[in-house]
């Protein structure tokens, strides 16, 4: 189910829309794509979020906002992501119900299980390695904390964090159900086979597979 979250950076899609980078992911295999537009005002957000839904709809994809609980009710999104200085959890059930997805960042095994107690649906955990893509990362993490978080919750984990094709089997072997990635698939310039690559990669490093 959250395999592969493509996540959106307008500054890194060479020129492309999130509507656009998400008809390429969805296509190219990815689950989830996750819209992420820190920069922009809400009604450039809501109508790309409106594109995306459609998009997703399109191809039996999931679709999630980041950190906007408004603009996942308004395009009835599947879900939302929050951060750790976000809204809390509690009150994104209140406006979005508990049919949606919520995911939480965490950048410890103790955030990880707080958000677990609180409801969240998956922990969106890292920084695993290294990244240029999200300033305020807590960065290179290591594939060690995926396994202690992988331990100690019940829920999804999905990794983040500067995972592309040369580590993401890395990734699932420790214990990551899935990841999220941004410039391994949003800044190639044929998105598609970038995510159908890691897609792919994913699959193959799974248990008796």
């Amino acid at each position: 189910m959250y395999e592969l979250c493509v996540i959106t950076d307008r500054k890194l899609s060479n020129g492309l829309s999130e509507a656009e980078t998400a008809v390429l992911a969805y296509r190219g295999g990815a689950d989830v794509v996750q819209l992420r537009m820190k920069d922009s005002d809400g009604k450039e957000m809501l109508e790309q979020a409106i594109k995306i839904r459609a998009v997703a709809d399109d191809h039996g994809g999931i679709f999630i906002v980041n950190d906007r609980v408004d603009i996942a009710f308004m395009s009835n999104a599947d879900g939302v992501h929050l951060g750790q200085s976000d809204i809390p959890i509690e009150f994104a059930r209140k406006v979005l119900g508990y049919n949606k997805i919520i995911g939480i960042s965490a950048h410890s095994v103790k955030e990880a299980t707080e958000a677990e107690r609180r409801g969240a649906d998956y922990v969106g955990v890292g920084s695993i390695f290294t990244t240029s893509t999200k300033n305020d990362a807590k960065q290179a993490q290591g594939l060690d904390l995926i396994s202690e978080v992988r331990k100690k919750i019940s829920i999804p984990v999905v990794a983040i964090g500067g995972i592309d094709k040369s580590n993401v089997q890395e990734v699932i072997k420790a214990g990551a159900d899935g990841v999220a990635v941004v410039s391994a698939v949003v800044s190639q310039k044929d998105i598609e086979a970038a995510a159908k690559e890691l897609k792919e990669l994913i699959i193959k490093a799974r248990p008796n597979i």
